[in-house]
């Protein structure tokens, strides 16, 4: 589990802005992932992401060390936002960019 903590916070300090979804992008597995990207690419920022599928040992570890259960979840600047109910209504009070671009 210290490996896979080590790997979460090097992936977040290496990272400006970093999500963890299910799936890809260009493939998300579920609706809160797709969500979630959708709006980062809507307000045009660049963002790096890990697949918690792939990566089980993330996807276990991930909710313990962040204290936030659910996926994806939204990193900028090694600060955790939220997820997808935050990411959506941070972008509908148009905040996000903002947000993530201090």
């Amino acid at each position: 589990m210290n490996k896979t903590i080590d790997k979460i916070k090097k992936q977040i300090s290496e990272n400006d802005i970093i999500i963890y979804i299910k799936g890809t992008p260009e493939n998300p597995l579920c609706g809160f992932s797709a969500q979630s990207i959708h709006i980062l690419n809507l307000i045009d920022v660049k963002y790096s992401y890990v697949d918690v599928i792939e990566n089980d040992d993330i996807r276990k570890a991930l909710p313990n060390y962040s204290n936030w259960p659910t996926f994806p979840q939204l990193y900028y600047k090694q600060q955790l936002i939220g997820g997808a109910d935050i990411i959506s209504e941070l972008y509908q009070k148009n905040e996000l960019k903002k947000k993530l671009t201090i």
